[in-house]
């Protein structure tokens, strides 16, 4: 049954009266308040795609202390080993990619930053200046520099409030006990390529 709101005097819903990005507003850069605002986060979502009609999308959750805002048009975090690697693929293939914030206490909202990326990766002539912005996790595989070239910020009414418990640890004390030396051995066994068969970490 489709739910009703009575009108208000400037015609839109009682229901969103009050909120000005009801229907989403679009910038050519992160403007500073939002900055602030992402920067309080402790999770985001990260969305990539293989240029072939018939590829896997792909979300990924993003924790810890691995997301950094470089300047209005830079942002910047910390890819740490999975299973899989299909952003990286992604990556190498079009570099095409979506990072998304909400709020899940506080004044609801989403933001979306969507842009270009590329990885970094140990071994690089730039990894050592990337990799310093961040904490020493041995399970570090990546950096994922992003130019933001467009940013969406809309109301988030349907994300649910929740509180945070806390960071999970398993990731850091499974790599911690692989050790640093036997991470590239386990990238070229799990993370060669993506489920579509793009080159990852291969």
């Amino acid at each position: 049954m489709r739910s009703r709101s009575r009108p208000n005097r400037l015609g839109g819903s009682m229901f969103f009266a009050g909120y000005d990005r009801v229907m989403g507003s679009f910038h050519e850069s992160i403007k500073p308040e939002l900055i602030e605002w992402i920067e309080r986060q402790r999770v985001f979502f990260v969305a990539t795609a293989p240029l072939q009609a018939d590829g896997h999308v792909n979300v990924s959750p993003k924790g810890l202390d691995s997301f950094r805002v470089i300047d209005e048009n830079t942002v910047a975090y910390l890819d740490l080993t999975g299973s899989g690697a299909e952003t990286i693929a992604h990556l190498r293939e079009n570099g095409r990619i979506t990072i998304m914030f909400c709020a899940f206490d506080g004044k609801p909202q989403i933001v979306r930053l969507y842009g270009t990326g590329r990885s970094i990766h140990p071994g690089d002539q730039s990894w050592a200046e990337a990799a310093d912005q961040f904490p020493n996790y041995v399970s570090a595989r990546s950096v994922v520099m992003v130019e933001v070239h467009k940013v969406g910020s809309s109301c988030g009414f349907g994300v649910p409030l929740m509180g945070v418990v806390g960071d999970r640890d398993r990731l850091i004390t499974w790599a911690d006990a692989k050790g640093a030396d036997q991470m590239p051995a386990y990238w070229a066994k799990r993370n060669a390529t993506s489920i579509d068969g793009l080159s990852a970490l291969s």
